[in-house]
């Protein structure tokens, strides 16, 4: 039996922008950015350093791909993807078609400016083609603010990594977000280079 959770804790924030199919949206948004939102400060001591000693366990997704998460966290399923979640951090994956290859140049021209459009107070910090163990790809790397905990109604400040795997017509987007400042750089990077097309 799988060992992740089933429902999404409470503390969980999912942010999905410019990148998914519209039914992706409209799950997982729960109010629109303002034009004039503002950075949010960082935490100090952020709540989201993925232990060293994390298990990962194999995810498959009827999407057409596996990679490797974080067992024990909470995951939901959507339609056109799914999510991971543990406090603050957030592990996003969604699948769309599109006929042509994702490419550094069409990724900053398109899905770079809608990000930084529609994003809440998006500051992207590099985009940059990557080898990885599945083929090429394209990574965005950028802070934004959070989702407000539906709880508490507070945001935070987040880094997230955005990738862009594409094969044969099907695109899929797997975003990773965590408290500005937390330390996930190995445990992102493992995830990562984990992806693999069924």
């Amino acid at each position: 039996m799988n060992r992740i959770a089933t429902s999404v804790v409470a503390a969980a924030t999912v942010t999905f922008v410019g990148f998914a199919p519209a039914s992706l949206f409209a799950q997982a948004s729960r109010s629109a950015p303002s034009a004039s939102e503002r950075p949010l400060a960082p935490e100090k001591n952020p709540p989201g350093d993925i232990p060293d000693n994390q298990v990962f366990i194999e995810y498959r997704s009827p999407q057409g791909f596996n990679i490797k998460v974080p067992e024990g966290w909470a995951r939901r399923e959507i339609p056109d993807g799914v999510t991971f979640s543990d406090k603050y951090n957030t592990i996003a994956l969604a699948a769309s078609q599109r006929p042509d290859a994702v490419t550094l140049a069409n990724v900053k021209q398109l899905e770079v400016a809608e990000l930084e459009k529609t994003g809440r107070a998006v500051h992207v910090t590099a985009v940059k083609s990557v080898k990885l163990p599945t083929g090429s790809a394209v990574v965005a790397s950028y802070s934004s603010n959070s989702e407000p905990n539906p709880v508490t109604e507070k945001a935070i400040r987040e880094e997230n990594e955005r990738y862009f795997f594409w094969k044969n017509g099907k695109l899929v987007t797997l975003t990773l977000s965590a408290p500005l400042g937390a330390d996930n750089a190995d445990q992102w990077d493992l995830m990562a280079k984990s992806f693999r097309w069924q």
